[in-house]
């Protein structure tokens, strides 16, 4: 199967360790960007997996197609233009301190371009599986007709969709509310992942969960997952992250997925010392995908995505970068950290 996502990838400018923005002066650049971090991972994993999107034809996006390239990601069909590359900043946080992200992606290629610029036969050619979050139909009313239009060209041609919900409240600015946009692009999605936050704010759908509270109560994850699967019956699954955020170090690390007939929840993980949390999310959904077309149940797919999701948190950057044989080295309960030699 050939895997394919679609969104916009940024520069990541982030200032070192855990220093303030600006505090020496120094940034340290590298690239990163939702529904890139999964096609990274993919192809990590050892499958083929291509990326879409709208880059700037510049130096800057030329960098940016060759990193995606090195790590074996199919670029062929993402197209250039004239315009900018999105960017964001990245503070990252240290016990009390929150990590902080400040974008500044306004006006960037893929955000001005119009569906009929894209040719979708070609994008979806050999394609079986599509990935898309609600982080591109955020940008720009244009990117979100982008989506909406990206997801039904899939599911004419008989493609398995897979949308990372993806809140991002800092985005919603060009009018829409992201219910609006959300609740019609879920209507063409076969699998759905998601926070409990995404749920509420990207579908509207009110989460009754407590993610401050000392122990999660999976029974109203259970709940919220039969409620999003009425509201959407074309749903598949949905697969839902459980993070236990005690401070900027330590996170409590786990995940539910709700198919209709069977509620399934993974192992725990006490993250600590996190290195980077910034595409952890990505790195569930990438895992999840993996799994589910791997694996022979839906409990095993599960374990690989928090598995792999957990393992991304010690790595620096947007991109995961371990091998399907690291992940199920931690599955196997191998979490010593011990030297390999």
């Amino acid at each position: 199967m050939k895997y394919l996502t679609f969104g916009e990838i940024m520069l990541r400018l982030k200032s070192p360790g855990h220093e303030c923005l600006f505090q020496n002066g120094t940034l340290e650049a590298t690239f990163g960007g939702g529904e890139a971090n999964v096609a990274v991972s993919l192809a990590n994993f050892g499958v083929d997996a291509a990326f879409l999107t709208v880059l700037p034809d510049n130096p800057v996006g030329s960098a940016c197609m060759g990193e995606l390239r090195r790590f074996g990601v199919d670029t062929s069909r993402i197209l250039t233009r004239q315009g900018r590359m999105g960017i964001y900043f990245l503070e990252s946080g240290a016990n009390q301190r929150p990590s902080k992200v400040v974008y500044d992606r306004a006006g960037s290629a893929i955000a001005q371009t119009a569906p009929s610029e894209i040719d979708w036969d070609q994008a979806f050619a050999g394609i079986g599986w599509f990935h898309i979050t609600g982080i591109t139909p955020a940008l720009s009313e244009s990117a979100m007709e982008l989506s909406l239009c990206a997801v039904r060209e899939a599911k004419a041609r008989g493609v398995t969709v897979s949308c990372d919900l993806n809140y991002r409240k800092n985005l919603w600015k060009y009018g829409k509310e992201a219910p609006q946009v959300m609740r019609e692009l879920t209507k063409s999605v076969d699998v759905a992942i998601a926070n409990e936050e995404d749920v509420q704010k990207s579908l509207g759908i009110s989460a009754a969960v407590d993610v401050t509270a000392g122990q999660l109560d999976r029974e109203k994850y259970r709940a919220l997952g039969d409620q999003v699967l009425r509201e959407f019956p074309n749903l598949r699954l949905i697969a839902i992250t459980l993070r236990e955020s005690v401070s900027a170090d330590i996170n409590g690390w786990s995940a539910c997925l709700n198919n209709g007939s069977k509620f399934y929840t993974s192992r725990r993980y006490e993250i600590r010392d996190i290195v980077d949390r910034v595409g952890g999310g990505d790195s569930f959904a990438a895992g999840l995908i993996y799994g589910l077309t791997h694996y022979q149940n839906h409990q095993e797919a599960l374990e690989f995505a928090v598995a792999a999701s957990c393992l991304k948190h010690s790595i620096l950057g947007d991109f995961n970068r371990v091998s399907v044989a690291d992940v199920e080295k931690l599955m196997a309960g191998d979490g010593s950290g011990r030297v390999q030699r």
